[in-house]
């Protein structure tokens, strides 16, 4: 290893005094100003992880939601996954090492993951829409070609679509071409397919309206345009050409605020859906006739395509097992229609997307989505082998439609991470094929009314949780309170949990009535502000 060249350029990347930042879920985080030094460490990291594993690693310039102003970066493992929970711990040792011990703490990185520093290396690199995202990215490949790595930039791509090509790589093609050209072509003509299929009479042209945040999705959904059946017409708002990135848009301020973004016009039942700034979210929603706007989320996401697995599954007569993953924001409404009406199983994880993929990668066909519009399905190897041997083999016409369905379905799910623009088209067909409106889609059950709250406390550390983040074993006495709120209301239930990025606890409630979790939801904030710790003032209703 060239220390002096390591110096030398690791000089050009300053890092500021007393500035540490952790590398959580999403990577790293933060204002756009401070991440040059951080970057041009992950382009050093994902060489080493590169040569670790002896594959292409994927490094992603983005903050997905955040506003404008931040940017982010995050790496890609070899099919595609997040980066492994070790390596986290060594991402946030090298962001946060002083200028004199980077060398140590990259010997010792070495040391510790048994890395060979004579292999080769390869990353690929991606960068959303964002202003400084172009500049970050100069900056990981700095830190890629001081320690030698190879690299193929890929410029502006969605996440997904960054951590698609990963995976194409690393399995010699077999998941498909790592590029955009063929994921545009592997995910339309799955689609297409699939469509061809549909016999219901439904409306010949389908169209959607599509808030792409003004970010990346804008721009990846225009190129894709052409390679779409001429029965879809998708309009695109808030592509970028106007307003700013997130501003009062995307998936994540329509979840947040239960209300249209601005930018789309809505008429009486139209179908209407936003991706979030990176394009791995999506959430769907309407306006009825009375002018009221209803929210189509990450669980009802999964409650369709969980649906329309089942019955394919059922056809083909094999014994597949197909379960849906959520975590403890889901709605309990959408538990119980999964698992009372449809008898599929739930399992709930931690929050977290790392933690919902690992649990559903336990089964033949796993589905996942958090609320927030996250998710994907996944099949395992055995799976996919037997439909695809079906569609060749299969004599019985009703048997081999519905594998060649399954099969169509396993092209067009971006089985490495939840993408906004994959599930758009999964929920599309499935939508066509069942001849179901948005309005039918959206009857399925009724969320029980919710209410999420956050407080600020002075340190974040002092809540520790169990059973999937439901139950809070610290401080002493919260839970015991939580439970006794939770008996004053019907269908009730609360939990509280510590932000991932920042000292607030998140507090999630939801009862028989709105009235009912506003009240439980302020209740259980109090007595999180009196027991955790709280700062400023009380929480008021």
């Amino acid at each position: 290893m060239d220390f002096e060249a390591l110096k030398k350029y690791s000089a050009l990347h300053p890092k500021p005094a007393g500035l540490a930042l952790q590398y959580g879920t999403a990577g790293f985080r933060s204002k756009a100003e401070q991440l040059d030094h951080i970057v041009f460490r992950m382009g050093l990291l994902a060489v080493l992880r590169s040569k670790a594993v002896t594959a292409t690693i994927g490094i992603m310039v983005t903050a997905s939601h955040n506003p404008e102003e931040d940017n982010g970066v995050k790496l890609v493992d070899p099919l595609g996954e997040m980066l492994h929970p070790s390596w986290e711990e060594y991402a946030t040792q090298l962001a946060n090492a002083e200028e004199q011990e980077l060398q140590k703490v990259i010997t010792e990185i070495c040391q510790k993951a048994a890395v060979n520093l004579h292999k080769d290396a390869s990353v690929f690199i991606g960068r959303d829409t964002r202003p400084s995202s172009e500049k970050l990215s100069q900056s990981v490949i700095d830190g890629i070609q001081v320690l030698g790595g190879q690299y193929h930039d890929y410029g502006l791509v969605t996440t997904p679509q960054l951590h698609y090509m990963v995976c194409c790589q690393n399995t010699q093609g077999q998941y498909g071409k790592a590029t955009l050209e063929g994921y545009y072509e592997k995910l339309s003509k799955a689609f297409t397919e699939l469509i061809k299929q549909s016999h219901c009479c439904g409306e010949s042209q389908r169209h959607l309206k599509i808030d792409c945040a003004n970010g990346i999705g804008a721009l990846k959904l225009s190129e894709m345009k052409p390679y779409f059946p001429q029965e879809v017409a998708i309009h695109i708002y808030n592509d970028g050409t106007k307003e700013k990135l997130n501003h009062l848009c995307g998936a994540d301020f329509v979840k947040v605020h239960q209300k249209p973004p601005g930018g789309l016009d809505m008429k009486p039942n139209e179908r209407c859906c936003s991706f979030d700034g990176d394009a791995d979210r999506i959430v769907y929603y309407y306006k009825d006739t009375a002018g009221h706007f209803h929210l189509i989320d990450g669980d009802k996401i999964a409650t369709l395509i969980s649906i329309f697995l089942k019955e394919l599954l059922a056809k083909v007569k094999q014994d597949f097992k197909l379960a849906v993953v959520q975590t403890a924001y889901a709605n309990g409404n959408s538990t119980r229609y999964l698992q009372e009406t449809l008898k599929v199983p739930v399992h709930c994880v931690k929050t977290g997307v790392k933690h919902l993929h690992h649990k559903a990668q336990e089964f033949d066909v796993g589905v996942y989505f958090e609320a927030n519009g996250h998710g994907t399905v996944l099949f395992s190897k055995a799976a996919e082998t037997k439909i695809r041997q079906l569609v060749k083999e299969e004599k019985d016409d009703e048997k081999r439609e519905a594998a060649k369905m399954l099969e169509n379905m396993i092209d067009l799910i971006n089985q490495t991470v939840g993408d906004a623009v994959s599930d758009m088209l999964v929920i599309e067909a499935i939508l066509a094929l069942k001849g179901l409106t948005v309005q039918q889609w959206d009857a399925l059950y009724t969320d029980l009314p919710n209410r999420l709250l956050k407080v600020q406390v002075a340190d974040r550390r002092v809540i520790d949780t169990t059973d999937a983040e439901r139950r809070a074993l610290t401080p002493p006495g919260l839970q015991e309170k939580i439970d006794t709120l939770v008996k004053k209301y019907k269908l009730s239930r609360a939990f509280v949990r510590p932000s991932g990025t920042e000292d607030v606890v998140r507090i999630y409630a939801e009862a028989d009535t709105q009235e009912n979790a506003d009240a439980l939801a302020h209740e259980v904030s109090l007595a999180v502000f009196y027991l955790a710790g709280g700062k400023g003032a009380p929480p008021q209703p």
